[in-house]
């Protein structure tokens, strides 16, 4: 093996920076074998602890992906080993494994990683853990990221993300949850989680529900590589390109949701000059592939379209932004086609979020009354209780319609809502316009 450059920070370096990158592979390619996620991931620490014993001594080898992947494999066969029914084990993952090659230089087949993970992506979402734990152990092990880095981009101590996965990895485990890729009907069930949960970790990034910041775009840039990866192992699979292509919209206009202070900007007053073109492109590409593998946006937009000609969620959501993203100017946009989608949305998947959202693009097409309309049914609406996005879109309708003091009290509790500084700061001002 010859040594190769490292990564600042020496050998160590290059060590931890290899390691972050092949993790969620080893820990997938890994838990094949054991068929538990919780010991795959100490498996691939195993190998970790190896790597730094040894290529400082011995020099980083060829393809270090490869030496990490058969080391940790080399180890996961030894434990089933070790284990009183390994025979059965053994011939569960298969004959060969005992038999197959495992000197360094032989990288491992791209396709098995690519099942393996998938496997993995399906494990960590599933339904049977909560919301919370999906996260954190999607984060953990196909992430990447520490638990320190969970909890910073959470804003929650480090120790309740470490009880998150370690309470999902037990679940998983005395659940007996099967490592593996789901079909049939299951399939669709299953993947509605795995979409949210990537769709959750963006969202946290893109719009901060707590904090100080704003934007907190490591957790964007997390989600987009895991939707992007989803992508490639489900090309068939419309929603996934839906949510990919909802991401790279949204994505494209980070640059410019935020002053120079830091503050958000609104949409109507962003330079669309900043926004990344890049983006926007790979956005139509992955929503392209979405409507070839679906119901088609246009046939679905013909009045009295049946249900099964409407696509999936994220399919409707990418199309929303695609809308904002295409158009040069904020007057451009197709206000009428926006309100056309959330109408499709809200019948596909009825949501009093959803609902408002349309209340917005109504008001833009048809004006700001019939948009108060919607909102004031809104009003009474549970799911919306504590909301702050009720009464700041309401002071907004209300501002249009020139009855300032309603409005001005609108922004107000908005204000008070608001658990993001920023947001809290950009609704106070309003609410001061108003006088």
């Amino acid at each position: 093996m010859e040594q190769q450059p490292t990564a600042p920070g020496g050998p160590v370096g290059a060590i931890e920076t290899v390691f972050r990158m092949e993790s969620p592979r080893l820990i997938a390619g890994v838990a094949r074998i054991v068929r538990d996620v919780g010991i795959a991931e100490e498996l691939a620490q195993d190998a970790l602890v190896a790597a730094l014993e040894q290529w400082p001594r011995e020099g980083v080898p060829d393809s270090p992906g490869a030496w990490l992947m058969a080391t940790a494999r080399r180890r996961a066969i030894d434990l089933v080993r070790r284990r009183e029914r390994y025979a059965r084990k053994l011939e569960e993952v298969g004959r060969d494994l005992e038999a197959a090659p495992y000197h360094v230089d032989v990288p491992s087949d791209p396709d098995d990683i690519d099942d393996d993970l998938l496997r993995l992506v399906f494990t960590a979402c599933h339904p049977v853990l909560s919301a919370e734990s999906r996260i954190a152990l999607t984060l953990r092990l196909l992430g990447g990221l520490t638990t320190a880095e969970i909890a910073r981009a959470f804003l929650v101590p480090e120790a309740t993300v470490a009880q998150r996965i370690v309470r999902a990895k037990r679940t998983l485990a005395t659940k007996g949850v099967a490592f593996e890729v789901p079909y049939g009907p299951e399939r669709e069930a299953r993947l509605g989680s795995v979409l949210e949960v990537i769709y959750l970790v963006f969202n946290e990034g893109y719009a901060a529900t707590a904090g100080d910041d704003l934007l907190r775009p490591a957790l964007c840039e997390d989600a987009l590589r895991l939707a992007r990866v989803l992508a490639e192992l489900m090309p068939k699979e419309p929603e996934v390109h839906g949510l990919a292509a909802l991401l790279e919209f949204q994505a494209s206009r980070t640059a410019a949701r935020t002053g120079p202070d830091g503050g958000p900007v609104l949409l109507k007053d962003q330079n669309r000059a900043r926004w990344n073109r890049l983006l926007i492109t790979r956005g139509v590409t992955a929503l392209g592939r979405a409507d070839a593998a679906s119901p088609k946006l246009s046939a679905s937009l013909e009045q009295g379209a049946p249900p099964s000609r409407v696509p999936g969620p994220y399919v409707l959501q990418a199309a929303i932004a695609a809308c904002h993203a295409l158009a040069h100017t904020y007057e451009e946009t197709d206000w009428a086609r926006i309100a056309t989608l959330y109408g499709l949305l809200a019948a596909r998947s009825p949501s009093p979020v959803v609902e408002l959202n349309r209340a917005v693009a109504v008001s833009m097409a048809e004006g700001p009354g019939p948009a108060l309309e919607i909102v004031d049914r809104l009003a009474a609406e549970p799911a919306l209780h504590g909301y702050h996005l009720l009464p700041s879109v309401r002071g907004d309708l209300l501002a249009r319609l020139g009855r300032m003091e309603e409005a001005r009290e609108e922004f107000v509790r908005a204000a008070g809502l608001a658990r993001n500084e920023r947001e809290r700061e950009l609704l106070t001002a309003r609410a001061e316009d108003c006088r």
